[in-house]
């Protein structure tokens, strides 16, 4: 696999970055080769800041550093696509990403391409022939079959929290993400407004956030 790149007649090229978990765009910036040999070399997201005119490393001062899990590269070769994990919002405002102000449109926000695959497959099993599938066997009981499996499986995730191995923690988190995302999809729900929730939510204390919900009455 080659490793080059192309830069423009000013020595830069585009760079994007995207959170790897949820597929949203982080932000756009510029590479020239010093910045692309140091995001190479380091796994850690560089860029040339055309202001300061020198090499920028994303989080320098907050913190906020760009983990690189991928690099690609466009069919031309001059331009970047950074697939990270970020540590911290990735605009200098606080916000999640430096793409917030929505000009057009309200469609919400997307869900990560794991899960987006996990509800493809769980919106085709519910068309699946009677008996034939386990995930139309628990929708067809309804939601209290439904809520039942989540409770279940929420417990046994809490007891491998509570003793068991890292291996059975992590494989009892699957087991209840992939109920709960069928729960999701009993409502007409996807993650992606579950996401979107949690953007909201971005920058609230927990305990601010808990207290400011709305409670029964009566």
């Amino acid at each position: 696999m080659s490793l080059q790149i192309r830069f423009g007649p000013d020595g830069l090229a585009p760079a994007i970055a995207q959170d790897a978990r949820t597929g949203r765009v982080l932000m756009t910036a510029f590479m020239d080769q010093e910045a692309w040999e140091a995001t190479l070399a380091t796994r850690e997201a560089h860029f040339h800041s055309r202001s300061r005119a020198r090499l920028w490393k994303k989080g320098e001062t907050s913190g906020h550093v760009l983990h690189v899990l991928e690099v690609w590269v466009d069919c031309d070769a001059d331009a970047v696509l950074l697939l990270v994990e970020p540590a911290g919002p990735a605009c200098h405002t606080g916000e999640v990403s430096c793409f917030f102000d929505r000009k057009v449109g309200d469609r919400e926000g997307p869900a990560s391409p794991e899960l987006a695959r996990l509800e493809a497959v769980i919106e085709s099993r519910r068309s699946a022939a009677p008996g034939s599938s386990y995930v139309r066997t628990l929708l067809d009981g309804g939601p209290v079959a439904v809520s039942r499996k989540v409770t279940e499986e929420a417990g046994e995730l809490a007891r491998a929290v509570e003793s068991e191995s890292d291996d059975r923690v992590v494989s009892e988190a699957a087991d209840l993400l992939f109920h709960a995302t069928v729960a999701l999809a009993s409502r007409g729900l996807s993650w992606a407004s579950v996401l979107a929730e949690l953007s909201r939510r971005s920058g609230t204390s927990g305990l601010a956030e808990k207290a400011g919900r709305s409670r029964p009455t009566g």
